[in-house]
């Protein structure tokens, strides 16, 4: 799955990605996702009760994709699961954290150019030009 949005250099931000998922947007709360070994910020996802209940239940990371209006578990089809350490809830209770911990050590499902699957972050915005950067390309 390759994309300009995924692999390009131009800033696309997705400011109407919630709007047009409208209705699968109700009920939800952002999710930071953090490797609990490394303190990286892995992704940000959402998650509403069913999600959250799922994933304490199975201790896999799981989510509400709100662009198929289903539960997403991480990695269910890449292989790239997490584990579930904690949950942890912010001071107004309107965002949560999960400490995860990648089951084989592999986080996003993009891949760089050896084809190892990279952090979700990959890219800097270059403050100057507003061009996108590779940290790993």
């Amino acid at each position: 799955m390759s994309s300009e949005r995924e692999e390009g250099t131009a800033l696309q931000l997705d400011f109407d990605k919630l709007e047009k998922a409208s209705a699968a947007a109700r009920g939800i709360l952002p999710v930071a996702v953090q490797h609990a070994d490394t303190h990286e910020l892995i992704l940000v996802a959402y998650a509403n009760r069913e999600a959250l209940e799922h994933a304490i239940k199975t201790g896999n990371a799981t989510f509400w994709s709100t662009s198929r209006a289903e539960l997403w578990e991480k990695g269910a089809t890449s292989g790239e699961t997490f584990e579930l350490l904690e949950v942890r809830v912010n001071c107004e209770q309107n965002s949560l954290l999960y400490r995860v911990r990648p089951r084989r050590g592999n986080i996003c499902h993009t891949k760089n150019r050896a084809g190892e699957p990279r952090n979700c972050y990959y890219r800097r915005l270059n403050l100057e030009t507003m061009d996108l950067e590779f940290i790993d390309p």
